[in-house]
């Protein structure tokens, strides 16, 4: 197996823990803390997206992170900048379609959102956040 595939297959595996701490919170947000679904959605999604970055630095692209806090403050920003801004928005979009129009439950919905926004954020991890050294 190649890298790539090698490093998409670790993606997905980190992916789906996230999907797990996402669809968690979002239960928690709307129904502990009864904040309306969209908020609850952008909360949820960025506990994940805190989530996947730090098992990313650790596991999916561990090779090409390190170096300190001022290259991994920059890969969070990065992150945040790429995936979080594909992830938040995504999530958004398609939760107002999918929930907000079409009325599916507010969890089946995000977990349809988290699966059409994953092949842009792996996309993203390889080529923005976390390219490969050019030295």
């Amino acid at each position: 197996m190649n890298g790539l595939a090698a490093r998409y297959l670790k993606f997905n595996f980190v992916g789906g823990i996230g999907v797990a701490v996402q669809l968690g919170a979002l239960w928690l947000l709307e129904h502990t803390f009864h904040l309306h679904y969209l908020a609850a959605t952008a909360l949820a999604v960025e506990t994940a997206v805190l989530h996947n970055f730090f098992w990313h630095e650790r596991f999916t692209w561990k090779e090409r992170a390190g170096g300190g806090w001022r290259p991994g403050a920059g890969r969070l920003l990065r992150f945040h900048a790429g995936n979080g801004l594909i992830s938040i928005a995504g999530n958004l979009v398609l939760m107002r379609l999918f929930a907000g129009t079409f009325g599916m439950p507010h969890l089946v919905a995000n977990a349809l959102a988290i699966a059409v926004c994953s092949v842009a954020n792996f996309a993203a991890g390889e080529w923005f956040v976390f390219p490969k050294s050019r030295t």
